[in-house]
């Protein structure tokens, strides 16, 4: 039976996935989304691994892509069934991947396998069928054997980012491109030449969520602790792979 190949096309990553850590970087790589093409499929926007809220012999592995949508972009966006999502797990600290979790889609469906140990490590994955199969219709949430749950489908965006208090703040430290001093250090002498004012030292108690209103598209895996090979600290990170005729 022929093996598709899937070659690496986007990665993020986080350190220690132990109780609760998220990653997020939305349309900053050229290849996969920018902001002025918009992002895509293979685009990485978030990564979340955590022990689960209503189980806590649970992992939760939650990736989100197509970052920015607006809400009359997600009616039309979907996955591609020729990219595939892999969760890496590093169990034994030497940075290379023990076990991953495959999320691709296949006939409508979200498809999983894993957590299983890869045939191959590195930027070429193929299809993992000796792990755990589980399958969801887009946008339910199904419970396969072992206790995996896969859901896939749009959400509203879970990365919180006051934007313009950001650059506003980059800007006051001296930090801009155009900005040949670039000190590092705060000054209120440094001032927006739109409003005349001192650029803001610090975030405002609540921010502004400059996302807020767009979606993306999210893959949720939750698998037993237990089916990961170790009992306390991993690495963990996300690559999105095409597949290779």
């Amino acid at each position: 039976m022929k093996k598709m190949l899937y070659l690496l096309v986007g990665v993020t990553t986080l350190s220690l996935g132990v109780f609760y850590l998220k990653g997020a970087d939305h349309v900053d790589a050229p290849a996969v989304g920018s902001l002025a093409a918009g992002s895509s499929v293979s685009d990485l926007a978030d990564l979340f691994a955590f022990e689960s809220p209503s189980n806590s012999n649970n992992y939760v592995f939650i990736g989100t892509v197509n970052g920015l949508l607006s809400p009359s972009a997600t009616a039309e966006a979907q996955f591609d069934q020729d990219v595939m999502y892999e969760f890496n797990l590093d169990t034994d600290g030497d940075l290379v991947e023990d076990q991953v979790i495959q999320v691709f889609f296949e006939d409508g469906d979200a498809v999983t396998y894993g957590p299983v140990t890869p045939s191959s490590t590195g930027l070429s994955s193929v299809i993992e069928k000796e792990g755990t199969e589980v399958r969801a219709q887009i946008a339910s949430t199904n419970e396969g054997a072992n206790g995996i749950k896969l859901f896939a489908g749009a959400t509203d965006d879970p990365f919180f980012f006051d934007l313009f208090q950001f650059i506003g703040i980059v800007n006051g430290l001296g930090a801009a491109l155009s900005d040949d001093t670039n000190t590092g250090v705060y000054s209120a002498e440094r001032l927006n030449p739109d409003t005349n004012e001192p650029y803001p030292a610090a975030f405002n108690d609540p921010g502004t969520d400059a996302l807020a209103g767009t979606n993306v598209l999210s893959f949720v895996v939750e698998v037993p602790k237990s089916m990961i090979s170790t009992s306390s600290t991993f690495n963990v990170w996300l690559e999105s792979k095409m597949v290779q005729q």
